[in-house]
């Protein structure tokens, strides 16, 4: 295994725009029928490991909120575009996406869950975060944009970000930058787990909360009884 040097400073946005760009040429299966969701679930079932990020429709207005518009998941073979005003949110679906046993690669990837969440509850099994691995592996950078250059040295073009990922049809801007941010998953992933855990990692596990307990007094002489066991 080779060891990130932590040594050397994260690459500012100007250096950034100037490295060459990174754009997925791979196979992508746009999916705007149950049909089409039935096969693409059947085969991503085969991958133990899939890139994963989801696009919602920007919010121009103050307090303004949107569901997910398109949830991306790569596999090592090809890159299905979930369209989900065109097809249902499925039992087959959900338990893909809750399945503890194939693993899904992205950034921020539980804000992802808490929104699609919305649309239909799932478990959070499987989830790597992107950031916190890399964290791990001593690379302080936390966006995809900028893991992405500081790793592999090439950057990502956010020009769709903001489009309207609830449009009917997608343009072949949005098609290709979401197809690349879904593999660009699987491929940080692929790329940071060769690298040696940094010394200076510190897994900080989330505190779990005391539970705190409540006893109030019944107004109804009748029912406030207390029993006392010594």
């Amino acid at each position: 295994m080779t060891k990130y040097n932590e040594d050397k400073p994260l690459l500012t946005k100007e250096e950034i725009n100037l490295l060459p760009t990174i754009l997925y040429e791979g196979e992508i299966m746009l999916i705007r029928t149950n049909e089409e969701l039935q096969r693409a679930i059947s085969e991503l079932k085969k991958s133990s490991f899939l890139g994963f990020d989801t696009e919602t429709r920007p919010k121009f207005t103050k307090g303004a909120m949107h569901l997910p518009s398109l949830i991306q998941l790569a596999s090592d073979k090809k890159v299905y575009l979930i369209q989900l005003k065109h097809v249902d949110f499925t039992q087959e679906l959900v338990e893909l996406l809750s399945d503890e046993h194939i693993y899904k690669i992205g950034v921020a990837i539980h804000e992802d869950y808490r929104n699609l969440s919305r649309i239909c509850q799932l478990q959070n099994n499987g989830l790597i975060d992107l950031a916190k691995l890399a964290n791990q592996k001593g690379l302080k950078a936390q966006g995809l944009r900028t893991i992405c250059a500081n790793l592999l040295g090439y950057k990502v073009n956010k020009g769709a970000q903001c489009s309207n990922w609830a449009a009917d049809t997608l343009s072949h801007n949005q098609i290709q930058y979401a197809a690349t941010d879904a593999w660009l998953g699987l491929l940080l992933y692929n790329n940071l787990i060769q690298l040696e855990d940094s010394p200076n990692f510190i897994d900080e596990k989330p505190k779990k909360k005391k539970k705190k307990y409540r006893f109030y007094k019944k107004k109804n002489n009748d029912l406030n009884k207390l029993v006392e066991t010594h």
